[in-house]
């Protein structure tokens, strides 16, 4: 099964069932680096397979991951994201859900900062080539809300274009993963 580009999530049910730390890392690990197990995963993550095989099922119950059919045996069950990315609106969680549409924000926010430190931990690494490629820019812009959305989706239009041709888990001669975050937040004023 190829896994569809995205899923836009409006059940609050859904979107609780991601705001796991476990199962954000989970999904994350499968849709970069494609089918695993439990065990494997347990791994990766530091977690006993019974935790993540749990967690599997949860994420596989709203549809987020599922169970490659051709592969395995017995009790090794693989697992795959079922889509590249997860979106959702604010709007959609204004009267319910709120509170979990705002944790589900904090941890990807914290998950941006692990990137960065990852980053820089594991930049000397790299071949120089890497050195000049690598890009940490911000822009201080004042927009309206329809210009921010027009924004956004010329942004997103762009990042699904190369991650359609590139993706994470296709593994390229001379390719190195690459994370590309987008952050596009109004203020009311500049922290310093």
């Amino acid at each position: 099964m190829i896994p569809d580009d995205a899923v836009h999530v409006r059940d609050p049910h859904a979107l609780r069932a991601l705001v796991h730390p476990l199962r954000i890392r989970l999904l994350g690990l499968l849709r970069v680096e494609g089918p695993s197990t439990a065990t494997l995963l347990a791994g990766r993550v530091g977690e006993s397979s019974g935790a993540t095989s749990y967690h599997l099922r949860e994420l596989a119950r709203f549809g987020f991951v599922a169970e490659v059919s051709d592969r395995g045996t017995g009790r090794e069950r693989w697992w795959q994201a079922r889509h590249r990315m997860t979106s959702w609106e604010l709007e959609d969680f204004a009267d319910e859900g709120s509170e979990v549409a705002d944790e589900l924000q904090r941890r990807l926010v914290e998950h941006r900062g692990r990137l960065l430190s990852a980053w820089l931990t594991q930049r000397s690494g790299l071949d120089q080539a890497w050195d000049g490629a690598a890009d940490l820019s911000d822009y201080a812009l004042r927009l309206t809300p329809a210009q921010a959305r027009a924004l956004t989706a010329e942004l997103t239009a762009v990042a699904e274009r190369w991650s359609a041709q590139h993706h994470a888990s296709q593994p390229a001669e001379g390719a190195e993963l690459v994370s590309l975050t987008v952050d596009l937040v109004p203020l009311r004023e500049w922290p310093v």
